[in-house]
């Protein structure tokens, strides 16, 4: 069985933590999302056959604007979520397919631009409507609970290249 063979009834999909040069992440508040936890890092579907840090790189920029990143690390295996009953039922009403949730490889990149090549509205509809430093760690007391799972792995597997007191 090949590596993207594990989950089928899973989207293939991409994280990505930003860390800047102080060692805290890049976070977005999900423009699409009504209530307060809505931030989140950086994150997107996979094409058919496309390399998974190609796609890391591609999400971040179409999400953000940000193309000027160093590569510092990946999760070697999936880490999956099912997605919560009102996500899967507004799925179905848009017509997507039927995915029970997200399996994710997650990338760690080091932000090496300025912050004026950050841009929430250069790809369409934009994903974020807001975005902020934020250290590792507090992401999960504003992130989606259902995400809560992935966030403690993904601070896990990334801690070292956070700062240290946050």
């Amino acid at each position: 069985m090949s590596e993207s063979d594990a989950f089928p009834q899973h989207r293939p999909n991409v994280g990505i933590v930003l860390f800047n040069d102080q060692g805290l992440t890049w976070i977005g508040r999900r423009a699409d999302v009504p209530h307060d936890r809505r931030w989140q890092w950086p994150q997107g579907g996979v094409d058919p056959g496309e390399d998974l840090e190609a796609a890391a790189r591609r999400e971040l920029a179409e999400e953000t604007g940000i193309r000027s990143v160093d590569y510092l690390a990946r999760t070697e295996d999936w880490i999956t979520y099912d997605f919560p009953p009102g996500v899967i039922a507004r799925d179905r009403r848009l017509g997507r397919k039927g995915w029970l949730g997200q399996k994710q490889i997650w990338f760690a990149f080091r932000f090496t631009g300025t912050e004026a090549e950050i841009n929430l509205y250069g790809y369409g509809e934009p994903e974020f409507d807001q975005w902020r430093w934020e250290a590792l760690t507090r992401v999960i007391d504003v992130a989606a609970p259902f995400k809560r799972e992935v966030y403690e792995r993904v601070i896990a597997a990334f801690g070292i290249f956070a700062v240290q007191n946050g």
